[in-house]
Formats: C-alpha cells, sequence, structure tokens
C-alpha cells in the first residue's frame, strides 16, 4: 500500500484523534505551550516521535483560533548518505517543508570516552537554538512524549538520587528570549508506533554512526540506564496498569510538608529542620 501525505492526515483526524491529536491539543492548552505570533522550530530528527509532531503541528494550524508560524528544521550533525536520503524522502512524502542545515557533531563527539549521547545530545541542541533563532523562532519545539517523561522521573530517583521531572516547557539561560517546548508530553509512545505501523511508515531508528558500529556505544550509561529503567516500568505496569499514570503525576503532588530537603530556584537548600 502506497500511503499518502492526505492518508496520514486521515489517521490523525480519525482513528488517532483522541489517543494522540487530542491530546497533542490538551498539552499545548494546559501548559500553556503556543501563544499568538509565536514563531515555532519544530526540530525532527528522522525518528518516528518528531516526525508526527510536525504533522501534528501541521494539523494544529487548520484548527487553532490564533495565528502562528512554523519552520521544520532539520540538524544534519554527519548522517549517512542514506539516513539523510530516508528523512529527506518521508518529508516529501508527508508533505512536510523541512530546512536542513549541517554541523560537525558526530566528529566532535567521535573521540569522547564518557557518556558521547549525552555530550552529542547537549551540542545538537545548543545547534537548534542557534540556528532557530537566526530564522526568527522564539521557540523550539522537540518530540518527548510521555513515556520519556516518566522514565526520566523514575531515572532520576534510581539513579540521579533526586526527584525531578523533564518539563513541559523551559527557558532558554543560553539564548535570551527562546524557549524550549514538548507538545508531544501527553502522548503515549505506543499510540505513536501504532500510528507508524498503521500508515505503514519507515522511520530512522537511530541515526548515529557510532551506535551502528561500536559496540560500547550501544553500552553508553545513559542509554543503557533508560533501558533498563523502561523495562521496569512495563514490567510493574503488567501488575498494575496505574503505575505509569502514578509516576507521571508524583511530580504534581509534591508537598513539601513531607520533603525532608528541596532546593529553590535560585539552588538554596531548605530543610525541614529550619521550619521545625
Amino acid at each position: 500500500m502506497n500511503v499518502t501525505a492526505q492518508d496520514v492526515e486521515l489517521s490523525l483526524q480519525k482513528k488517532f484523534k483522541k489517543e494522540i491529536f487530542s491530546k497533542f491539543c490538551k498539552a499545548i492548552n494546559e501548559y500553556e505551550l503556543l501563544k499568538e505570533n509565536d514563531k515555532v522550530a519544530v526540530c525532527i530528527s528522522g525518528g518516528k516521535d518528531s516526525i508526527l509532531m510536525a504533522k501534528l503541528f501541521q494539523e494544529l494550524t487548520y484548527h487553532n483560533k490564533f495565528k502562528f508560524s512554523l519552520v521544520f528544521l532539520v540538524m544534519d550533525p554527519g548522517y549517512s548518505k542514506l539516513n539523510r536520503e530516508l528523512i529527506e524522502s518521508n518529508a516529501k512524502l508527508l508533505n512536510i517543508p523541512i530546512e536542513i542545515f549541517n554541523s560537525n557533531i558526530f566528529e566532535n563527539v567521535y573521540n569522547v570516552e564518557k557518556s558521547p549521547c549525552y555530550l552529542c545530545a547537549r551540542m545538537r541542541r545548543g545547534e537548534l537554538y542557534n540556528k532557530a533563532k537566526s530564522l526568527g523562532c522564539n521557540k523550539i519545539a522537540l518530540g518527548h512524549h510521555y513515556d520519556d517523561v516518566i522514565e526520566t522521573i523514575l531515572m532520576g530517583m534510581l539513579y540521579g538520587g533526586q526527584v525531578q521531572t523533564m518539563m513541559p516547557k523551559i527557558r532558554s539561560t543560553n539564548y535570551k528570549g527562546m524557549e524550549l517546548i514538548r507538545p508531544m508530553y501527553l502522548i503515549r509512545e505506543n499510540d505513536i508506533k501504532k500510528w507508524r505501523d498503521y500508515n505503514n511508515l519507515k522511520f530512522l531508528q537511530c541515526a548515529c554512526k557510532f551506535t551502528e558500529n561500536n559496540a560500547e556505544y550501544k553500552n553508553d550509561d545513559t542509554t543503557s540506564k533508560r533501558l533498563k529503567v523502561k523495562k521496569l516500568i512495563a514490567e510493574l505496569a503488567k501488575a498494575d496498569p496505574q503505575i505509569e499514570a502514578n509516576i507521571f503525576r508524583s511530580v504534581e503532588n509534591v508537598n513539601l510538608s513531607t520533603i525532608i530537603a528541596y532546593k529553590d530556584k535560585q539552588n538554596n537548600r531548605h530543610n525541614f529542620k529550619d521550619e521545625y
């Protein structure tokens, strides 16, 4: 079956409206991710999450009550020829007018021994902020979803010794006037996979040449920890389906009177003994 952009758009309007498009709109409204006259750089890596996000933003332009503009931004950090061609062909198939710019991030992190994936992600975000700002954008949108959020919460507790979450929006401290938003915040990964498979679409799994060619990079500390946490959550959810929602809600229901210590925005530490 040869899928068309119209088929994909119809699937978001009909079959996946409740699980995907409605949750996309809910996140934008609940977390106030969009405002009138925003110019958003929709950051596309070539995977299922970011390309779905691009289509959802396009769909939103038909329904939203105020004007905003979009730039569909693809950074090529050193993709193989085949991977770049796949991104370009998917964009053409789905009528996404991408703007590609090159960087040499893969080359720069090639000889990094400790946590290259973490460093690569940080560098990519900086490049995206810089390019987006040069294009007149005031926001960049990333395709992190609900499962990324709950995994991050548990990773922080198990491996970082802290309670934190992946926020739905963040003001940039290095790029004045810029903001990062995550409009896929409430969408489940399984629903994204169902949408992909229903439309018979093929996306990049991992475009990093290091994970393709070097077994050590496959075992990068951050990546392996996230995979362990993903499996742990899935196992717990088999016994209690509410586990995932409870993890998500845990950072919405923090009671400071039951916390031994916490840090404020200025990084000042407060201990329960201070007011006991």
